[in-house]
C-alpha cells in the first residue's frame, strides 16, 4: 500500500487529537503559534541539531533521516535530532512535533508506515488545530500563514483541513470536549 493510500481511523484520529489536547494542558501550551522546541524542552527532551554534530555523524545522520528522529537512551531519556542545516524553522518545528508524535504515541517500530502517518497526523493537528484556525478566523491559507508560523504549503493543508473541519462543525453545531479544552488553554 502505498503512503498516500493509507488512512487511520476515525478512532486513531480522535484518539491523537486526545493526546495533543493532553499535551497542551499538561505542560500549559497556549499560544500561537505553537512551538515545537517548546513542548519538547518543557516534556524533558532533549533537543540536538544535526550542526553540533561532528562533520561525519552529520553526513550520516541528513543521509539517513533528512529530517529528523528520535532515540531512546538506555536510562529512558529520549533525543529528537532535527536537522537545523537543510530546513527552515517552520520545517524544524514540524519535524520536532512529528518525533513528539512519536514518543507521546509510543512507537516501537511495529507497523512502521502506520506509525509514521500517526506521527505526521500528530504534527498537523498539533501545530495548527482546527478550532484555532476558526478561532483567528482564517479567510485563507494566508491568515493561517500568519498566524501559525507554517510554511505556505503546510497553511494550505491546514486551511483545507480547517474547511473540511468547519463544514463538519456546522452541520453538527457543537465542539467535542478536547475541542473546548483547547479554545479555554489557548484563551488567555
Amino acid at each position: 500500500m502505498s503512503r498516500e493510500l493509507w488512512k487511520l481511523t476515525n478512532e486513531e484520529y480522535e484518539f491523537i487529537k486526545g493526546e495533543i489536547t493532553f499535551i497542551f494542558e499538561k505542560y500549559q501550551i497556549h499560544c500561537i503559534p505553537v512551538c515545537g522546541f517548546e513542548i519538547a524542552i518543557k516534556m524533558g527532551i532533549k533537543l540536538i541539531p544535526y550542526s553540533a554534530l561532528p562533520e561525519r555523524e552529520q553526513k550520516y545522520a541528513r543521509e539517513k533521516c533528512p529530517d529528523g528522529y528520535v532515540v531512546e537512551t538506555n536510562d529512558g531519556r529520549e533525543l529528537i535530532y532535527y536537522n537545523d542545516i537543510d530546513w527552515s524553522y517552520e520545517h524544524q518545528n514540524w519535524t520536532i512535533l512529528h518525533e513528539i508524535g512519536h514518543i507521546v504515541l509510543d512507537h516501537r517500530g511495529i507497523d512502521q508506515e502506520k506509525e509514521e502517518d500517526e506521527a505526521d497526523f500528530f504534527a498537523k493537528y498539533a501545530i495548527a488545530p482546527p478550532i484555532l484556525v476558526h478561532k483567528i478566523g482564517a479567510k485563507s491559507p494566508c491568515d493561517v500563514y500568519e498566524n501559525f508560523d507554517i510554511s505556505m504549503e503546510a497553511a494550505v493543508y491546514a486551511y483545507r483541513y480547517y474547511k473540511s473541519w468547519r463544514d463538519g462543525y456546522l452541520l453538527v453545531g457543537r465542539l467535542t470536549e478536547y475541542e473546548k479544552k483547547i479554545l479555554e488553554l489557548f484563551s488567555a
